[in-house]
């Protein structure tokens, strides 16, 4: 495997980075959306947040990579184990899903090589069960399939994984951070699979001289000499990785003041976001921030930050509208309260 390139290395991009901090602390936030230009580092976050994050335990010999903490949600196999069950440590895993991916290739299929050779009806794992506690990225989301985007939002709901096919009945857990990227001006997401993201980002190539000689920098040093420059960025990454561990551990006993639900009840209303997942989001993803900033408790500062990210790809289009999304956000943070 070649060396990643370092997390704290990547040169601006920070609503981008502070949505994959806060998933990697509460996954249950949701995926990140990430539109904007190419070329402007977007899969490199990705690989390296996962990179940088501590392995994470699994079940020896698991297809799944079942989390042996959460005994109900693992798969048969490691259920029949039981408590007994070896213990190793894996990375945590970043699965591309191409645009052109079968269903079979997605979910899994019956193993050909198996059935043929030795007439068993075996299962052979997908790019799901890859995935499973890890990160799910699709490059032209919004490019992908009617039929695939139907099968992640199945697997999205229930976080579990079901195949029923060629005589095989397989169940296995599939909860991921569903990570995509692509450019507007391609296509539009359907409203469902939108809903479904946690976190959405706009990213644009740097518009400073200073930053953009500073990006070329830093890439041409680590393609020059890759161990080298991870070397250098050690230390940083290492501090980051323990904010993050932290912050994991923090999470469960951050408050969130009756005033703060308030406020975020009020946001979503005053914005006409359909349904409650605006708020639910909004408020996981500004404790996780809060969490990360080392706070005992949810403020209006974590609130307003967050609010952007979490709600501008749930805002109803105005055609009559002057102001992009996220103005729209800001101001209606400061006609509710600030």
């Amino acid at each position: 495997m070649g060396v990643p390139y370092p997390f704290p290395a990547i040169v601006g991009q920070e609503e981008l980075k502070r949505a994959l901090l806060i998933t990697a602390v509460d996954p249950a936030v949701g995926g990140v959306l990430a539109f904007g230009d190419r070329g402007t580092g977007k899969s490199t976050a990705v690989r390296a947040l996962a990179a940088m994050l501590p392995p994470m335990p699994v079940v020896a010999g698991c297809r799944f990579g079942c989390d042996p903490a959460e005994p109900d949600d693992c798969c048969a196999e490691c259920r029949a184990r039981g408590p007994a069950a070896e213990i190793r440590l894996a990375p945590v895993p970043v699965v591309d899903l191409p645009l052109g991916a079968t269903e079979d290739r997605v979910v899994g299929a019956l193993d050909l090589e198996r059935a043929l050779a030795h007439g068993e009806k075996a299962f052979e794992p997908g790019l799901l069960a890859r995935a499973n506690r890890g990160f799910l990225y699709i490059d032209e989301v919004n490019l992908l399939e009617d039929h695939l985007v139907d099968l992640l939002l199945d697997v999205a709901a229930t976080g579990e994984n079901v195949v029923e096919r060629d005589g095989l009945s397989v169940r296995h857990p599939a909860r991921f951070v569903l990570v995509g990227s692509g450019n507007p001006e391609e296509g539009e997401l359907r409203p469902q699979f939108l809903d479904r993201f946690g976190l959405s980002v706009e990213v644009r190539t740097p518009a400073e001289i200073a930053a953009r000689v500073e990006v070329v920098r830093r890439r041409d040093a680590f393609e020059r000499d890759r161990a080298g420059f991870a070397a250098a960025w050690r230390a940083e990454e290492a501090a980051l990785r323990d904010r993050v561990v932290q912050a994991r551990a923090r999470l469960p006993d951050i408050a969130v003041p009756e005033a703060v639900l308030q406020r975020a009840a009020a946001l979503c209303l005053h914005l006409g976001t359909d349904g409650l997942r605006g708020e639910l989001t909004l408020i996981r993803a500004a404790r996780a921030l809060a969490a990360l900033e080392g706070r005992a408790e949810v403020g209006a500062e974590e609130l307003g930050a967050v609010a952007p990210s979490a709600l501008c790809h749930r805002l109803r289009r105005d055609p009559l509208a002057t102001a992009g999304s996220s103005a729209r956000v800001a101001r209606a943070l400061a006609e509710t309260g600030g």
